[in-house]
């Protein structure tokens, strides 16, 4: 009888410890795509209304001074979701468009990803939107690259009016389906689904949205709200942009239904700055646009929320980066990242809960072809394709050159947020210090594993 007690007992002491072991958070990384930095109301926007993103400032951090590891969409995606600068593996251009099936291009399978780490961590993960990183080898489908489910699309754009076959299917997991919802709509739906479906264990969701990248398109009921903005690609934007941030707003009324709020670790940005021309996004202060070294092309609206755990209604304004996802998530489901990991981005909780008063990086760094830039403090060097400034589109001009310093500018970002004065007559010392700090990143750097799309085929 003693000994059937005390067994008895111990079971209870160690279900007792089970029970009261605190939960994982959920993590989930929402990333719109070719959005400007000053086009969310946290921002400066006026015309177009985005309470939902705005909340994620009011309840967490607004990053001021948050980038990401590249001008263009793949790439910056494949920096998120390995936590390392993803020039340092070869992928420093975008894969070709669908039609392009030259194989072996993709998202390198040498590479591990933040669903990985985190499926590891016995977490239920799924991506929701465009993929981007891969789509000629089922090796790179994203059920291979660690997520559990996926609702999306393959490729680099999609229609958000037609469903698609083929090479423009929209999947659930590896099987074609036809979508009959505005995609938008339909990538709310499922990222709402996954969290409802997942919500008793903790989960990672990859909440990765084409808005609003083109095509132009937009449901006549968004496009109604907006009569005031005459201008009609602006009108269409803002169209899209308020779906995005209704869907964003549909996720997280569900996660204050399900009582997992205060759980779950949000972060929203843009995966690389506006193509103003294109879409008629805009980047606020900033020289450049999607595809330039400038700020305009990198620098992007950068939220984090964590209620309980992080500040609420903070700024913080030292130099984050994409690259930062991954190590901080990680460290919040209680991960410890191995030095044989490699990982380039920084745990930010420390920082932004204010523990660390000292920035997180000594210095960013940028490669693209022949465009280049580094920070290091306020102090920027960056060498942009010439003539590209706020109008432009894209880059291509020096794509297929190999980045040097020689001629690059030089700014201080405190005094010059818009990259307006090039300093680098004035101050030759401190540009021949950040030159080489650059230098001595770049050769530790891949050489790209493949080239730019032909400007024929391109599909950004």
């Amino acid at each position: 009888m003693s000994r059937w007690l005390l067994s008895a007992l111990l079971i209870y002491v160690a279900g007792s410890l089970t029970a009261a072991e605190p939960r994982k958070p959920n993590v989930i990384v929402i990333l719109a795509d070719d959005m400007g930095y000053a086009d969310v109301g946290v921002n400066g926007c006026k015309d177009i209304p985005t309470p939902h993103i705005d909340s994620l400032a009011k309840n967490g951090l607004r990053c001021t001074n948050g980038y990401v590891s590249h001008p263009y969409c793949s790439p910056t995606r494949a920096g998120l979701l390995t936590g390392r600068y993803q020039q340092r593996f070869g992928h420093e251009f975008n894969p070709g468009p669908p039609t392009d099936r030259t194989p072996g291009i993709g998202l390198p399978l040498t590479e591990t990803t933040l669903a990985d780490r985190l499926k590891a961590a016995g977490y239920k993960t799924g991506l929701v939107g465009k993929w981007h990183l891969g789509h000629t080898d089922d090796a790179f489908h994203p059920l291979n690259r660690g997520f559990d489910e996926f609702f999306g699309f393959l490729g680099g754009s999609h229609s958000y009016l037609r469903s698609g076959t083929g090479h423009t299917a929209i999947y659930r997991g590896k099987q074609e389906v036809q979508e009959k919802e505005y995609l938008t709509d339909a990538f709310a739906r499922e990222g709402v689904a996954f969290i409802e479906k997942h919500k008793a264990e903790p989960f990672f969701l990859y909440w990765a949205f084409n808005a609003v990248h083109g095509p132009m398109e937009a449901a006549e009921k968004y496009r109604a709200r907006f009569p005031a903005i005459q201008e009609p690609k602006r009108r269409t934007y803002a169209a899209m942009l308020a779906a995005l941030d209704d869907g964003i707003g549909r996720g997280l009324a569900r996660l204050k239904e399900a009582g997992i709020e205060d759980d779950t670790l949000i972060f929203f940005l843009s995966d690389n700055g506006g193509p103003e021309a294109v879409n008629a996004s805009d980047n606020g202060p900033f020289n450049g646009v999607k595809g330039t070294a400038y700020e305009g092309g990198i620098r992007v609206p950068f939220l984090v929320q964590w209620k309980g755990k992080l500040p609420a209604g903070k700024v913080y304004d030292q130099p984050v980066i994409g690259l930062d996802i991954s190590p901080t998530a990680l460290a919040a489901a209680g991960v410890d990242a191995r030095p044989d990991w490699k990982l380039d981005g920084a745990n930010l909780l420390p920082y932004l809960r204010g523990d660390k008063a000292d920035p997180p990086h000594d210095a960013l760094y940028w490669r693209f072809g022949g465009q280049m830039a580094v920070r290091v403090g306020d102090w920027k060097l960056v060498k942009a394709v010439a003539g590209m400034g706020r109008a432009g589109g894209g880059g291509a001009a020096s794509r297929r050159e190999k980045a040097t310093v020689e001629g690059a500018q030089l700014f201080d970002l405190k005094a010059d947020a818009g990259e307006q004065t090039d300093l680098a007559s004035k101050h030759p010392e401190k540009v021949k210090e950040l030159a080489a700090t650059w230098q001595k990143w770049n050769v530790e750097m891949a050489e790209p594993r493949w080239g730019p799309p032909t400007r024929a085929k391109k599909k950004d």
